[in-house]
This record gives C-alpha cells, structure tokens and sequence, in this order.
C-alpha cells in the first residue's frame, strides 16, 4: 500500500520525468501578500509568473505546497475537510495545455497511483455568461476513455460554474477586474456502496450526487481568462495549467477509506487523542477529528513563529487551539502532550522544522491552553453575575451577553452552554452573522490592494521595505534580520529581528537613510543567478527562508542587495518619501515597525 511519503515521491518524479523543475515550499504565511493570513493554494505564490513574468526555472514546474484554508474550520468533523492539508501541484506556464495535461492526470491516477479505472469519474466546465463550455476538455477526456474500452457518457459529466471553475475569489462574478482564472476539470473517486451512508435516491455522478460517494482526489485548472470589466473576460495571451490534488484525499482514495481520518496518515494521531482520553473514535468522530486536524494546523502555523492573539494570524491559531481544547476536555483529556508530539513525530520526515522547533511549539500550546483555562474561570465569574437566576440549576443570560462573553473571552456557544448557561440559540446566530459582515468588510478594507493585484502602491511600499531593511542594518548592526512583512495600499509592516526598542533617534536615523536612497533615485534591477552566487556576492536573504537552487536577486544601486521574488519600482524616487508610523515588541527579540510612503 502506497503511504503519504510516497505518494509525494512519485508525483514529483513523474512530473520531472516530464521535463518539470521541483520548486520548494512557500511559507504558510504569505509573504508581501496583503490579501490573505495563509498560503491557501499551491499557485498562490506563482500569481506573478500565471501572468507572464518569467520564473527563474522556467516553464515547467512541480512542487507540494503546505496550505491552511481558514474558511473550512466549521467544515471539519464530516470526515473528509481539513484546514492543513498538502497540495502536489504542476504548473504549465505558457508551455503544455489541455492536450497534454488531461492525459498525464489519467495516466497518473491509474498507472502511478494504481487507483482503479471502473472507480473514476470526470467533470468539466458547463460555460458561463460568454464563456461557451469546456468541449476542448471533454473530447480529449472521451479519447482517453476510449483507448480504456471505457464508455464515456457514464463518466463525464458537465458541471456549473460553482463546481468547475477557478480563481482566487471563487465564482467569475465574485473576481475583481483584472484577476485571472479559468474552468478546471475534476477526477472524483467514488467509494465502494457499503463504505458510505448513502441515500437510496442519490443520481450516480459527481455532480448530483450528496450521499459522499464521490469524492474529489485533483483538478486540473486551465488558467486562460481575465476579467476584462464587470460582466466579460478577455483570453490570456499566456494560457497556463494550474494542477491541484490534495495529499489526504488521494491518500483516502488508494486506501479506499472516505474518513480521511482513518487513513495511515492520521490514524496515530487519532489513537494517541484514544489513549489520553480513554473514548474511542467510533463514538466521538466529529470532536475527535476537530481536534486532530486543528491542533495538526496549530503546530505549523506555531511552527512560523506565530503566537495566539487577537489578530490576524495570531487569532485564527487562537480559535483553533480553543476549539481544540474545547473538544479534548469535553472527551475528558487532561494533558495534550503526547497528541503533540505524535503529531510531529508524524510529520518530521517531510517538515523536519516541526522537529527543529519542537520546545517553541509546545510551549506555545501549552500556553495557551494555560490563559484559555483563566479566560474560562473569569467568564465564568461574569456569568453567574449575568444570570437572571444565580440559584437556578439551569441558568438563563440574553444573547447579547453570551455574545459579549464570546467576543471578549473567546468562549465558544459550546463552551457557554457545558457550563449550564442557556440564551436564546437564534438571537446568537443573528449576532454571530452581523459580526461576521462587519469583519469580512473590516478585511476588504484591510487588505484591499496588495501584491497579489501588484497595485502602484504596495510594489512601491515593497520597494521601501528593500530600503528600511538595509537601514536597519546601517544603524543597528548586522544582527538584523528581516522577519516577515505585509504591505496594504495603506502602510508597510516590517518585522526583524532586535532585542530592544529603538530610540526616536535610531528611528529618525533611519527615516533618513531610506530617505536620502529615495532622493538620489537609485535604479533598480534584477538578477537570476544561483542561490550560491547570491550567497557570495553577500546578498540579503529573508531569515530562516529556504531557497531554490536559481533564484531571483534585486539590486537598487549600489545600497541594497536581496534575494526576492519582486515585483519592484524601477527607480527608488518613485517612492516620494517614507515615514515610520510606530514600532511595536512582538515577542522575544522581535520587533515590527509599521511604515509608509507618500502619494
């Protein structure tokens, strides 16, 4: 039986085979990309290059990407969502297209993967508003059924534009002007009758079906459009493939199990979360696999140097570990140590950093799980002061109320309610949703703009960040080192590292680096070279990165030399001026200085 190690192996060998270059794992924390917390996608990193600009190891390219979707943390305990997964993906630049790809998906499946033929079935694009569908696809799908005596009106099948198209922002009618994205073709596998709880009136495709038969194991993305204005698309003078199949799913696939979660990948860790809690998965799936994935999302997001908070990043690990915590005690668990390290003693083959950073993950945990059980004690305090009836063995508090104790103290509905605490359910949920609209609106305003629409001002604000770095060093010494940034149409944000607060006269010193190198209009170029000719000539990497083997360095005159993928001004005078907002102490010898460049 093929494990998840191996399934990595031979996907990446296949693709080499097929003239494409392996190219490493981006950061789960985007970098310069304003407009989302997590990389969500194998493709993500590569928008620049989706829309023309050369990739230093050309055309062809393959790599796994460790992905977190944010989205889906609801969505976890049917037995096949998660929010950490592992995506193998292969990329056509403006090379192969549909011809090709559409048959190396098959051959892979069927021949590298040995899944069976009579188990898979096929969906492509229906069409939408001017875009006619995807005949292209289906016909070069039924010559490859064909040669397999297989009778292709029982296994493609067209499917709607909420089903087989892709781009960043979902649906076209949900894309902004200007993004890219394309109809994608889909291979679902489909589970043996007596494996799923299916219903006797379920239709036998992928489409209809609801039952969860069908299972999707890849997508193949043909990336040829973009969005021209709001109600038409234009074709991509560069047409590209996009491929995407998640480790877990294919893993469940080959190993013909629909519960992710009992398949080799998770089952230790879901036995270890059995010992310590003395239940057994049978009987509490759904919290049992709450806490598996979370605490699996924990420690890679932990693993980035990320610490619970009430932001950002920092406060999705906070609910995640919260729901977590919530899940292993209402199971009976006292300590989650040993779930922890099975977790990393799981993953340490191909993310050895989980090995690497084992004490900062664990005491990051741990701590957390330490404060939330004081957050408990003092919401507990204020609800017996809220409770109509503090005498009542069932005791009532309004929806407001329970919403404030959410919002200020992190405790869950579920949490409120294991503690005898009942409030009007639907009250809740209306709240809950008037939150939730003012946050997503709150993050439209917060990360509109960004690298990934290389708007004006974040690639001059990315520019800027080439130029405090090398300040930094200038006025503090080379003990600095960047962190990690993110840049808004709005401020640049730029961690390093330093173990003490700067002076307001180190900050005036290096306002005024920056904006001298900004007043002599510095020019600004690019270089691809081997990693270890960058390394020579001494230029300035993001701290603790891994690199490729050819990568991509910027020059802005003779200042300021860095490894980056781009995009950048071509003179640093386009810049105008730069400002240094505020400076903050973000953890142990770490600091974040918030930043801007003028109009």
């Amino acid at each position: 039986m093929i494990n998840a190690r191996e399934i990595i192996d031979i996907y990446i060998s296949f693709f080499e085979k097929r003239g494409h270059k392996r190219i490493g794992n981006s950061p789960l924390i985007p970098e310069n990309d304003p407009t989302t917390l997590f990389t969500s996608s194998g493709m993500q990193p590569l928008v620049p290059y989706l829309l023309g600009e050369p990739h230093p190891l050309g055309k062809r390219l393959v790599n796994v990407q460790n992905c977190f979707r944010a989205v889906d943390i609801e969505e976890v305990g049917d037995g096949r969502h998660e929010t950490f997964f592992r995506m193998l993906g292969n990329w056509s630049l403006g090379d192969y297209f549909k011809q090709e790809e559409i048959p190396w998906f098959w051959e892979l499946l069927t021949k590298e993967f040995r899944l069976p033929r009579e188990k898979l079935y096929i969906t492509v694009f229906k069409g939408y508003a001017d875009i006619g569908p995807d005949d292209s696809s289906a016909l070069i799908w039924e010559e490859v059924l064909k040669k397999e005596g297989i009778d292709s009106k029982k296994r493609i099948f067209f499917a709607d534009v909420d089903k087989n198209w892709w781009s960043k922002s979902g649906e076209p009618k949900n894309m902004p002007i200007g993004e890219i994205g394309g109809p994608d073709t889909e291979i679902y596998y489909r589970f043996d009758d007596n494996l799923v709880n299916h219903e006797k009136e379920c239709k036998d495709n992928p489409v209809d079906c609801v039952c969860g038969k069908f299972m999707e194991i890849g997508n193949a993305v043909f990336m040829q459009y973009r969005k021209r204005d709001e109600k038409t698309f234009e074709e991509l003078p560069q047409k590209n493939v996009d491929y995407g199949g998640g480790i877990e799913r294919l893993l469940a696939a080959v190993e013909n199990n629909p519960d992710v979660f009992q398949t080799t990948l998770f089952s230790s860790i879901i036995q270890s979360i059995e010992l310590t809690t003395g239940k057994d998965y049978s009987d509490h799936k759904k919290e049992m696999q709450i806490i598996c994935d979370h605490l699996v999302a924990s420690v890679f997001i932990a693993a980035e140097n990320i610490k619970p908070s009430k932001n950002e990043q920092g406060y999705i690990l906070r609910r995640l570990l919260r729901r977590s915590f919530d899940n292993f005690e209402s199971l009976g668990g006292k300590d989650l140590l040993p779930v922890i390290e099975k977790i990393v003693e799981q993953y340490k083959d191909t993310d050895p950093v989980l090995e690497e950073k084992f004490e900062e993950i664990k005491l990051t945990i741990l701590e957390e799980q330490q404060t939330y059980k004081k957050t408990v004690d003092e919401a507990i305090k204020v609800l017996s002061k809220k409770a109509d009836d503090s005498t009542a063995v069932v005791k009532e508090i309004s929806a407001g109320d329970a919403f404030k104790i959410y919002s200020s103290h992190g405790l869950s509905p579920t949490q409120i309610r294991s503690l005898g605490y009942v409030f009007d359910q639907q009250e809740f949920a209306k709240k809950m949703e008037e939150h939730q609209k003012l946050s997503r609106e709150g993050s439209k305003r917060l990360f509109k703009g960004g690298l990934a629409d290389e708007s004006e001002k974040t690639i001059t604000g990315h520019t800027a960040t080439h130029l405090l770095h090398q300040a930094l060093k200038d006025v503090l010494g080379e003990k600095v080192n960047q962190a990690g940034s993110n840049i808004t149409n709005e401020r640049i944000r730029f961690d390093f590292t330093y173990p003490e607060k700067l002076t307001d006269q180190q900050i005036s010193d290096v306002e005024e680096l920056v904006n001298d190198k900004i007043k002599d209009n510095l020019k600004v170029t690019c270089e691809i070279m081997p990693y270890e000719r960058a390394k020579k000539i001494g230029a300035t990497a993001l701290f603790q990165k891994k690199y490729e083997k050819d990568i991509k360095v910027y020059f802005i005159g003779n200042y300021s030399t860095e490894i980056c993928g781009g995009p950048h001004v071509d003179f640093t005078g386009r810049l105008k001026s730069f400002k240094i907002i505020k400076q903050e102490n973000i953890g142990r010898n770490l600091r974040r200085i918030y930043a801007k460049v003028s109009d």
